[in-house]
């Protein structure tokens, strides 16, 4: 039988947990908790297309290059790997949700119920992965659109700005813009479907060129079970990993959304992973099967110059445009968060904790922590970093460097390390906030039983002890790869890849 040691006696009269009672009997087993007059208004499906286009991006089109490191055989099973623990840490974000009020979930309340004093560590992690991406994409689209011009007007190039990289970063700038200035991350559901049609022509344009043949001619050797060597194999591995990260906007989704259940935000994770990891798959065996060994980084700048690969170029560069909003929404909340951060916060007194403490985790109405982000500071914090990373772009043109060191930094940090600590903290079963979520499921129990005695059994509460225990355990292991993935994927950059050159 469940104790709750740490938790106050019942509620007193006129105290906020006095109406606890009739909002749990209102509220579904395995919902999220809901702040009054908070309600998400994203459906399942924009949820669902925001998170696949935040996962879905230039990694696509390196998947064949990494199968041909690692072999068919290994290179699938490692996809499938990096995506179970990429869904597993999506999915507890949403099991850390449940113990804040709805609307108010983020890494930065999280970081201040578990480790407050950290939390400015992780925010500026967050920060610097997001706006490196966001750099990176703007020199892509440097990259890739002089030869778009190319492709469609041979005879554009007299035009010298047509094919200035520094012209179509300025040009594309006016789009991505306004978008980076949207609140909600559900306002951005319909420039996320486009860039999805874009990753479908990307899919459709490598599987039929393997199934026309046109590049047999030319094929390198082709590896089932055999692989590269470790030091390639080590070098793809990362490129694997990183293009599950989408950890950064999961918190925003489930404060929009609007059915926020278990098994509703469990089916979002679901899709979008199983979705990733799936056409990953089917690019990377199509792609390599069309080149093999001679497979290049980016497939799509390998077939022959032609309308169909320049669209799939223009393709890449409106892909990325509507991603670039996706990296700037959680870099402003986070840098948000540092600026709000404040040495030396404690929680409450873990054996005494307040009752409004324990029944609205959030901050108390009016603090820094709690109030959302004014006008003034969303624009004056949205326009420096468009600017900085307008002026990043414009100077250096190329990040891949920077990238790995940022990617295997910050993606594992938002990706693996902090959803495995968050959770591992926060359900620790001496925890106030876990014994008053323990106590809310309980008294649900009895109101979905009827009140019939014994309809919750002592085995079921072992049953369920047992299922948290083993959660605990796997959050905590999910974090301790992090660091494994993170030192392998340091070392392979700082040393394997820099000899290989």
């Amino acid at each position: 039988m469940a104790t709750y040691s740490a938790i106050d006696p019942e509620p007193t009269e006129g105290d906020p947990m006095s109406s606890s009672t009739g909002s749990l009997r209102g509220r579904r087993r395995g919902r999220g908790k809901q702040d009054v007059g908070s309600h998400g208004q994203a459906t399942w499906i924009s949820s669902v297309i925001n998170l696949a286009n935040t996962i879905l991006g230039a990694g696509l089109l390196a998947m064949p290059s990494a199968l041909s490191k690692m072999g068919i055989f290994l290179g699938i099973f490692v996809i499938a790997w990096a995506g179970t623990t990429a869904g597993f840490g999506l999915y507890l974000q949403t099991r850390c949700a449940r113990y804040i009020d709805r609307g108010h979930v983020s890494f930065a309340t999280l970081s201040q119920m578990t480790y407050p004093n950290l939390s400015i560590i992780f925010d500026a992690a967050i920060a610097i992965k997001c706006f490196g991406v966001a750099v990176s994409y703007l020199i892509i689209i440097g990259d890739l659109m002089p030869g778009v011009v190319h492709g469609f007007a041979p005879g554009a190039g007299d035009a010298t700005f047509l094919v200035d990289r520094q012209f179509w970063i300025t040009a594309f700038m006016l789009i991505v813009i306004p978008l980076s200035f949207l609140r909600r991350l559900d306002s951005l559901k319909y420039t996320s479907v486009i860039a999805l049609f874009s990753i479908a022509y990307l899919v459709i344009l490598i599987v039929a060129h393997f199934i026309k043949g046109d590049t047999m001619a030319d094929r390198g050797a082709i590896r089932v079970f055999q692989w590269a060597g470790p030091i390639s194999a080590l070098a793809a591995f990362p490129v694997i990993v990183f293009a599950y990260t989408c950890h950064q906007n999961m918190f925003s989704i489930l404060n929009e959304i609007a059915d926020n259940s278990h098994f509703r935000t469990s089916t979002v994770i679901f899709a979008s992973i199983g979705g990733a990891c799936a056409l990953y798959i089917l690019t990377g065996i199509t792609g390599y099967l069309s080149y093999g060994d001679k497979i290049h980084g980016n497939i799509i700048s390998m077939y022959p110059t032609a309308a169909v690969s320049t669209i799939g170029r223009l393709a890449i560069v409106i892909l990325v445009m509507f991603s670039y909003p996706l990296q700037i929404h959680p870099c402003r909340a986070s840098i948000d968060a540092c600026l709000k951060w404040r040495p030396g916060r404690r929680k409450q007194s873990e054996g005494s904790p307040s009752r409004n403490t324990l029944v609205n985790n959030t901050p108390k109405p009016g603090s820094p922590q709690s109030r959302e982000m004014s006008d003034l500071k969303f624009a004056v914090i949205s326009t420096i970093l468009i600017i900085l990373s307008f002026i990043t772009a414009m100077t250096i043109s190329s990040l891949e460097k920077v990238l790995a060191y940022v990617g295997s930094t910050g993606s594992t940090t938002i990706s693996f390390i902090l959803p495995g600590l968050f959770y591992y903290k926060i359900s620790d079963p001496e925890s106030p906030h876990h014994q008053r979520l323990v106590k809310d499921e309980d008294d649900e129990d009895e109101h979905h039983s009827g009140e019939v005695e014994g309809y919750v059994t002592s085995e079921g509460y072992l049953n369920r002890d047992w299922r948290r225990g083993l959660l605990r355990n796997l959050a905590l292991a999910l974090s301790i790869y992090g660091v494994v993935v993170m030192v392998v994927c340091l070392i392979t950059n700082t040393f394997l890849v820099a000899a290989a050159h």
